[in-house]
């Protein structure tokens, strides 16, 4: 089994079995939330001078650092394609002109050339409803890279957009994941996993972010679907508690209506988060690898 990794940027992650630990907390400030193209550029070099050869898992922290996915999966060995499945009760599929966030990501991955497909499990968010329709970018959509699996959103609008194709709309989780194990065992793939746990329900681990309605037995049910092998795989949504400096990320964490995080239940919530996590990489690590 590769050693887990972390990449220590806001110090949210217990301590694991077989870790890694890479301090950077000093990267925080300019990757939490949204960063510059120019300065996820620079990140990328870091990781190619910090990260060992062979690794396992990767825990990025706070779900505020989801988009840290996008160079990870850039950086995955090998030459052949793979397919990227995403946990997130968010599409992560948002409009966003100010270089990358982390709502803003999957279409930078859907347009990665070796990824086949990128899957998002799970979303239970209004930001693929009809209101804000206009807010997700349609071409990843439309051209049959990008897949949304929701629970519980009236996705209409898709059909009269010729976007039914991409569109897997249910009325409880039990019947979403039942049918993306099936679709999943049906064509096997290599697969790169990302979890954000706010597609947990609450009362299995609290993030900072609105939540899903997963439970952890759906999210084992979907590791072990992925039966043509992991090329390698993130997990994200840990809570944290951070003030930016930056008057310009306060205001864009304000507009994203982020809920504050209770300093007086944060320990707790971290306990629960920990749990979880070893409960994920348990699963992860009983899969197969897949060379890609």
């Amino acid at each position: 089994m590769s050693r887990t990794v972390i990449l220590d940027l806001d110090h949210s992650v217990g301590a694991l079995p077989q870790r890694l630990v890479i301090p950077l907390e000093h990267w925080q400030e300019a990757l939490r939330f949204s960063c510059p193209l120019a300065a996820l550029q620079r990140f990328r070099g870091v990781l190619d001078d910090t990260l060992p050869a062979d690794y396992g898992s990767i825990m990025l922290g706070s779900g505020d650092f989801h988009h840290l996915s996008w160079p990870l999966i850039e950086r995955v060995p090998g030459s052949g394609e793979f397919q990227v499945v995403v946990l997130d009760n968010h599409p992560d599929n948002m409009r966003f002109p100010f270089g990358v966030h982390c709502g803003s990501w999957v279409r930078r991955v859907a347009a990665l050339p070796r990824v086949r497909h990128v899957h998002v499990v799970g979303i239970g968010s209004a930001d693929i409803g009809r209101g804000h329709a206009w807010e997700n970018y349609l071409t990843p959509l439309r051209r049959g890279r990008l897949s949304y699996w929701s629970v519980g959103v009236d996705v209409s609008w898709a059909t009269h957009m010729g976007l039914a194709h991409a569109f897997h709309g249910f009325t409880d989780i039990d019947g979403l994941v039942d049918a993306f194990c099936a679709a999943q065992r049906a064509q096997p793939q290599p697969t790169y996993l990302s979890i954000d746990k706010d597609v947990f329900a609450p009362q299995v681990a609290r993030t900072n972010w609105d939540q899903g309605h997963m439970l952890p037995e759906h999210a084992t049910a979907i590791i072990e679907s992925l039966t043509g092998g992991l090329v390698g795989s993130d997990i994200t949504g840990e809570v944290s508690s951070y003030r930016y400096r930056s008057w310009w990320k306060r205001r864009l964490s304000a507009i994203d209506q982020q809920p504050e995080v209770d300093e007086r239940g944060l320990g707790q919530w971290q306990a629960q988060q920990h749990a979880l996590n070893l409960r994920l990489l348990r699963a992860i690590d009983a899969m197969p690898l897949a060379a890609a």
